[in-house]
């Protein structure tokens, strides 16, 4: 009788394909890491601000919703089977940029009260890519505690009202920015002992 040349219990084998495709996935660790400390730079930089103007506070949260959009391009250019998920992040992060950008003190209100809806698109966005990671990724959870932390920020900012408290904006940008940015590093290594052991 022959043995078998595989065994019946464990987890099953990768296929080539797949092995292949994850290995070219995860090559690309180093660009969630430089995403990272530039968050987390750009949070710093910030959290350093002690007042803001409307005009201020418009330009900086349009910028990081620019580079927000240009992560998720860049994701979406990563060979795989969910590439339109980011490049459907990265579009409502243009927009929202764009809409940022147009005219920051006339739009500041309209910023305020919709800055609840934008920070719930990056929860969303958080904790889809928190699941879809989460068979090559064991640090997933980060970014699912991070997307729901996040969601509960933006049903907070909802319900303020922010017209004349352009520094308490700023300071949501702030930690916004310091979130993407762990979120991103702890991706960035998680992804990078993936690459090894495939």
């Amino acid at each position: 009788m022959e043995q078998a040349t595989t065994p019946l219990v464990g987890p099953p084998r990768i296929g080539q394909g797949l092995r292949e495709t994850a290995r070219e996935y995860t090559g690309y660790w180093w660009l969630s890491l430089v995403a990272g400390i530039t968050w987390t730079v750009i949070s710093v930089v910030i959290l350093q601000f002690d007042a803001a103007s409307i005009t201020t506070v418009g330009v900086l949260v349009g910028v990081m919703f620019m580079l927000a959009a240009t992560q998720s391009f860049v994701l979406a250019t990563v060979p795989g089977t969910t590439r339109w998920v980011s490049a459907l992040f990265g579009a409502l992060f243009l927009i929202s940029g764009v809409i940022c950008f147009i005219s920051p003190e006339g739009t500041f209100a309209a910023l305020a009260d919709l800055l609840g809806f934008f920070f719930l698109i990056v929860a969303v966005r958080w904790m889809v890519l928190a699941f879809m990671e989460r068979p090559i990724n064991p640090l997933w959870w980060v970014g699912l505690i991070s997307g729901i932390l996040m969601a509960i920020l933006a049903f907070w900012t909802a319900g303020q009202f922010f017209i004349e408290k352009a520094y308490v904006l700023l300071v949501f940008a702030g930690v916004w920015a310091l979130m993407e940015g762990i979120d991103s590093i702890v991706r960035g290594f998680a992804m990078y002992r993936a690459h090894r052991v495939l």
